[in-house]
Order: structure tokens, then C-alpha cells, then sequence
């Protein structure tokens, strides 16, 4: 059985303030067409589907296009909710669509009922685990505490009872949305944190075939059976070295990965990170090639320059993001404040604080579990806000 595995389309999404709604169309079309071309069997979407839990009417507009297209093509898609999703809003009218053969997985009651799709070979499983906000699903769940690993145990679960039943041969497939043990993150997905731990162990999901990873926004293959598609497109100067692909795979009769293909996806407009003094980018030949890229430029003069972004954006036009880090001697120990953050959590941020007020000593055991308790806090109240009727 063929299988097209992609994720994290994040329709309605910008990259600093420029609109990507029309390269996401021609995703889109993108995909349809491979759809077609390679004879795919069936099309899995592991979640964050739009951006926002109320999404812009161009990104819905643009989602029920795709699904038409898709449910014309004939081909089956199994379509999960992310933690970017309102997953209530996304699952509506979710029987009747599924008619049509686009099977929305966004419950997690129906975690153990697949979708079951026959070829020559015998049935193929698919089971959608939507994204499971822990504090809200543990009890649910009967989960042994409110913790990623934990409910995502308990859901696996309920997925291997189920194959349990089902005949001798009987392949699956896992839909998942989650941050699996030895991913790469990059700066543009959003923190899942629980308790101060993020990744689950790849150990999980142990007993299936295949395991359709989303939510890390680069394409990585953390065993040949569990893999991320990573996001369509860039969206953030994080991904400058990603190359944006979708999995093209082929599951043999005996649940065996035959073999899994990188489909490149539409490149809008490639990115470029520059770094050094806004003279030597202006002059510098070698930097030719990004003329036409959108880029980020980390300026290092010592005294800020004048009118930079207007000289950068007259041989970049299309500079979008300006970073000031002034070199400084030996002497000059001062790093600035976006310096002295970058690739912390805003809990490694606040520990930190804590130490600085106190003048070294960081927090204990007790304060660092109520500082994570807060930051989990926080989060489960805008998840139950995106998900309440409000």
C-alpha cells in the first residue's frame, strides 16, 4: 500500500507579515498532483492543519478546496488534529465527511477505531491520534499521571487492543502529533512542554508498522518505521537548511517498510541567513545568489548603522528580518538581552531570573515544579479556551 504522509500545513499562517496563503495553495496542488502521478493508496495528515483555532475564512476556504479535490481523486485521507488545531472545530460534521472518504481523527474517544483500508495483501489498520493535551485527557484515559508519555502510552494502548483483534497480518499505521526522543525542533513550532518535558521516547509505539509523526517542523527519520514529513513549507529562518518534503511510502504485505521517498515540495522563495558587517553584505559578490531569497541579516558593526534596513533591502529586497549583534572586544564582556535568550524556554528563562534576583542561587526542587506548574497552567487555560464554545 502506498502512503503519502505529510503534516503541518499551517494554513492562514504569515512569515514575518508576508502572506503565504498562495504558496500554500500551491502545496496543495502540489500534493494532489503527486496524489495522482504516484498513485498514492492513501494520504496522511498528522495534524496542525490550520495555524490558529480560528483560523482565517481564506485558510478555511483553501482547506475545503483541498478536501473536495481530494475526496475527487478517490483516495482515502487520514487527517488528525495538532496542538496549533482547535481540534472540536476541525472534527465538525466529521461523520458525514468521512462519506466522502476523508476520515477526521480529532476525538480522542475514537483513538482505537481505525480506519480500515483492503488491498490485495490484506487490511491495513490506520489509527488517528489526535494531539493530547495531557491535564485534559489523563483522566480519560486512566493515564498514570498528566504527562506526554503517559497518555500517549495509555492511547497506544487502546490502538495494540484493538490490533489485537483484527486478523492474523492485519498492518497498521499510527497517525500521531507529538515530540518523539530524538527529534530536531526548530524555532517555529510551539512549545509543548509539560512539567519540563517535551519529548516522549520513540518506545511508544512499539507494535505498529508505521508511525505518520507530525508537529517537529523538519523531515527526520527517527527509525525507518517512525518518521516525521516536517512542515510543507519554512516558517521560520530556523529552517534555512531544511529541505521541505513529503513521505512517499511503500508498505509491503508484510507490514515492512519497502521503501520511503522524499517528495520535494513547491519552494516559494528560498531563505538566506547573513551574518557580518552591513558594508562587507552590501560588497560581497559571493552573496549574489541570494538577491532574490528572503532573508535575515545579523549585522556585527560596532555602532549601529544608519538607515540599514533601507541599504540592505536595495540588493536584498527582500529582507525581513534585521538582528543587531555588535562585535565587541575582549573587554567589552556585554552580550545583549535577545543574545543572552536566544534558544531558552521561557522556563529556563525564568530559573534564570530567579538566580539573577537572588544573586546566583536558582530555584530548589519545590519552586522549579511550582514554575512549571504555572507555565503548564497557562497553557492548558488557552487550550480549554480554544476548544470551549466561547
Amino acid at each position: 500500500m502506498r502512503l503519502l504522509h505529510t503534516s503541518d500545513w499551517h494554513l492562514g499562517r504569515s512569515f514575518h507579515r508576508v502572506a503565504l496563503l498562495d504558496a500554500q495553495a500551491a502545496f496543495l496542488d502540489h500534493l494532489v498532483a503527486t496524489v495522482r502521478e504516484r498513485e498514492v493508496d492513501a494520504v496522511l495528515v498528522a495534524g496542525d492543519v490550520y495555524d490558529r483555532a480560528v483560523p482565517p475564512l481564506t485558510a478555511v476556504e483553501l482547506f475545503d478546496t483541498a478536501l473536495h479535490r481530494l475526496a475527487d481523486a478517490g483516495v482515502p485521507t487520514v487527517m488528525i488534529s495538532g496542538n496549533h488545531d482547535s481540534a472540536r472545530r476541525l472534527g465538525v460534521a466529521a461523520g458525514l465527511i468521512g462519506r466522502a472518504g476523508i476520515h477526521l481523527r480529532t476525538d480522542p474517544a475514537g483513538i482505537g477505531t481505525p480506519v480500515v483500508l483492503p488491498d490485495a495483501h490484506g487490511d491495513v489498520a490506520l489509527y488517528g491520534l489526535p494531539y493530547l493535551e495531557p491535564v485534559l485527557v489523563r483522566e480519560q484515559f486512566a493515564a498514570e499521571k498528566a504527562a506526554h508519555e503517559s497518555v500517549l502510552g495509555a492511547a497506544m494502548d487502546r490502538v495494540r487492543a484493538d490490533l489485537a483483534t483484527r486478523p492474523d497480518g492485519t498492518r497498521s499505521v499510527v497517525l500521531a502529533h507529538a515530540f518523539v526522543a530524538g527529534g530536531e525542533a526548530s524555532d517555529s513550532e510551539r512549545d509543548i512542554t509539560v512539567g519540563g518535558v517535551a519529548a516522549v521516547p520513540a518506545g511508544v509505539f512499539d507494535g505498529v508498522d508505521y508511525v505518520a509523526l507530525g508537529h517537529l517542523h523538519g523531515s527526520q527519520t527517527l527509525t525507518p518505521r517512525i518518521r516525521y514529513s516536517g512542515s510543507p513549507l519554512a516558517y521560520s529562518f530556523s529552517e534555512t537548511t531544511h529541505r521541505k518534503t513529503m513521505w512517499l511510502i511503500e508498505l509491503g504485505p508484510d507490514g515492512a517498510i519497502d521503501t520511503a521517498e522524499r517528495i520535494d515540495c513547491p519552494v516559494p522563495r528560498p531563505l538566506a541567513r547573513l551574518r557580518g558587517r552591513l558594508d562587507d553584505l552590501l560588497a560581497d559578490p559571493g552573496l549574489a545568489r541570494h538577491e532574490e531569497a528572503w532573508v535575515e541579516a545579523t549585522l556585527t558593526d560596532p555602532v549601529r548603522p544608519a538607515e540599514p534596513m533601507a541599504r540592505l533591502t536595495e540588493r536584498f529586497p527582500h529582507t525581513l528580518h534585521l538582528v543587531f549583534d555588535p562585535e565587541r572586544t575582549d573587554d567589552e564582556p556585554l552580550v545583549s538581552y535577545a543574545t543572552r535568550l536566544r534558544d531558552r524556554s521561557d522556563r529556563q528563562i525564568a530559573e534564570d531570573f530567579v538566580a539573577h534576583v537572588r544573586g546566583g542561587a536558582g530555584p530548589d526542587g519545590v519552586e522549579r515544579a511550582v514554575l512549571h506548574g504555572a507555565f503548564d497552567a497557562v497553557r492548558v487555560d488557552a487550550t480549554e479556551r480554544e476548544v470551549s464554545d466561547r
